[in-house]
């Protein structure tokens, strides 16, 4: 009926503060969990009480700040699971007066419910109601982020933040959730005998892989894809060097992240493409109210660098943090763009394996609506990255390189976080569904990962999982996409076909040994798959 409800003590960047459960005491009717914060210069201390009472149970949160604090966002959320998209929502305002609405269907750009203070809907044979105190709460749509939810949280958006909390001030918020079953749940037992039916669908999407982030020459690797795609911030010290670097036997996917201090760098920028194959260029602001999105200003400068320097190069354009900016701010992108570029971060809210597993079936609805809003253009989406580069919200100077060589890297190297699941066996499997998703009509390219370092599909001197996935999609390219219209979420294939057959690509990203049966116009097959494998298959 929930994915969860959290308490979450976050920093003046949206960094999450671990909280620390120091004590459990059980009862028969419920938990208290003695609790402190830790990290990001946090100092709460408090409990997180869990109470029943035959269909209802509460939430409870109380924690006290020893010392001053400053903080985005300090309390509860809930989050709601993405199934109810679409669902009529009946919702209380803190004024006590009631609206009808429901929860979007298409991913909503902005908060769909403002000041809540009670929510009612059914779902699943299900009449679930939520009942908030401590203060107001909203909804946001977290599917922005590739995140299997609604997120319903406190403190408005609209109010200043980071706000402060003293030494000594006390949070305290309440959720209450009310359950009553309708009718009995009717459970659909043909889905786990379903059939996945690939369908023909247009060219198969180039597939791409990110330049190397990572201090240090490049090693000895076999070029992998069409394109490398590189993230050039023009107030770096270093963006020359990895420019050379990426482009060392490589075609390149261009992304210029403009210098507010000096503009006119793109000029230069510009010019030192001359010796190089591009086969796009984009170019974003970094700050202002068009942060990392291609406004017309900034496409504006880009086209006349390029004239200034006679090249024809197709200039694309989009969000290069989320889809979330683009879903936001497409208003502020030229209408003649020659293709349109988004990205996507997995584990932005949450860095669970179940959330990485899970952000798949949302990767279909980021890349479905972008081809929609896209209005025929090519969707270009990348650097797919397991956690984010750099940190788009934050308030604070980030970090990056003093020197002009890449002796500690640039980029990511220093705005993003590694995963340690970048080198796991089931990461290939996920990339496969992924790609499953992304893979629709109208995608034109997919870009992943980097090259090599702590955030490639290899290391600095050997090939991980990942990089048998990048190569078995970097094969069907160009071929006929096959491609599911109607996934249920967890099964993904996905296929491509030849003068010389058919290619399908399955992939498990379960925890256990899952059948799965494929069917093309060539053939049909089913394939018993172990948790967090892929297979190909020829038909």
């Amino acid at each position: 009926m929930l994915r969860s409800i959290r308490a979450v003590i976050r920093d003046a960047d949206w960094n999450t503060a671990a909280l620390v459960i120091e004590s459990v005491d059980e009862s028969a009717t419920g938990l208290t969990l003695q609790v402190r914060s830790e990290g990001l210069g946090s100092s709460f201390r408090g409990s997180i009480d869990v109470r029943t009472q035959g269909e209802r149970f509460t939430v409870s949160m109380g924690l006290r700040s020893t010392a001053a604090f400053a903080t985005n966002r300090s309390g509860l959320v809930v989050l709601c699971p993405p199934q109810v998209a679409g669902a009529d929502l009946l919702v209380e305002h803190t004024d006590s007066t009631t609206e009808t609405t429901r929860f979007p269907r298409t991913i909503s750009p902005h908060q769909p419910v403002f000041d809540i203070a009670a929510l009612r809907w059914t779902h699943d044979a299900l009449r679930i109601g939520l009942r908030f105190t401590g203060d107001v709460f909203e909804i946001e749509d977290q599917r922005n982020w590739t995140d299997a939810s609604f997120k319903v949280y406190s403190r408005p958006l609209s109010l200043p933040f980071p706000y402060p909390v003293s030494a000594g001030e006390s949070i305290a918020q309440s959720v209450t959730v009310h359950v009553e079953e309708t009718h009995a749940a009717v459970v659909d037992a043909s889905r786990e005998d379903a059939v996945i039916e690939l369908v023909p669908a247009g060219p198969f999407p180039a597939i791409g892989v990110g330049a190397a982030t990572a201090p240090g020459p490049a090693p000895h690797f076999p070029r992998i894809g069409s394109s490398v795609l590189v993230e050039l911030d023009l107030a770096s010290t270093n963006w020359r060097a990895a420019l050379h670097r990426a482009a060392e036997g490589a075609a390149l996917d261009v992304r210029f992240v403009i210098d507010p201090d000096a503009p006119e760098r793109l000029h230069d920028a510009v010019a030192a493409l001359t010796a190089h194959e591009v086969v796009r260029v984009a170019a974003f602001p970094s700050t202002g109210p068009s942060a990392h999105v291609s406004d017309q200003a900034t496409v504006d400068l880009l086209r006349s660098a390029l004239a200034s320097c006679d090249m024809d190069l197709p200039v694309v354009g989009g969000s290069r943090a989320h889809f979330t900016e683009f879903n936001r701010e497409r208003h502020r992108l030229p209408a003649d763009l020659d293709g349109i570029v988004v990205t996507t971060t997995p584990l932005f809210h949450a860095l669970d394996t179940e959330q990485l597993v899970e952000s798949v079936a949302m990767q279909r609805l980021v890349a479905e609506q972008t081809v929609s809003d896209a209005n025929g253009v090519p969707v270009h989406i990348g650097p797919i990255s397991i956690r984010p580069r750099f940190n788009n919200v934050a308030t604070a100077p980030q970090p990056g390189p003093t020197r002009t060589d890449l002796s500690d890297g640039y980029g990511a190297q220093f705005t993003g976080a590694a995963d340690p699941r970048q080198a796991a066996v089931e990461l290939a499997a996920w990339t496969i569904s992924a790609a499953a998703a992304l893979a629709v009509p109208g995608v034109a390219s997919i870009s992943w990962f980097e090259q090599w370092g702590p955030r490639g599909i290899r290391t600095a001197g050997a090939a991980l999982p990942v990089e048998d996935a990048i190569i078995a999609l970097a094969g069907l390219a160009g071929a006929e996409l096959l491609w599911d219209p109607h996934p249920d979420g967890r099964r993904w294939a996905l296929g491509a076909r030849t003068g010389e057959g058919t290619t399908v690509l399955a992939a498990n990203t379960a925890a256990e040994e899952r059948s799965m049966t494929i069917r093309t116009s060539s053939g049909e097959v089913t394939v018993l798959l172990a948790a967090g494998a892929f297979t190909r298959l020829q038909l």
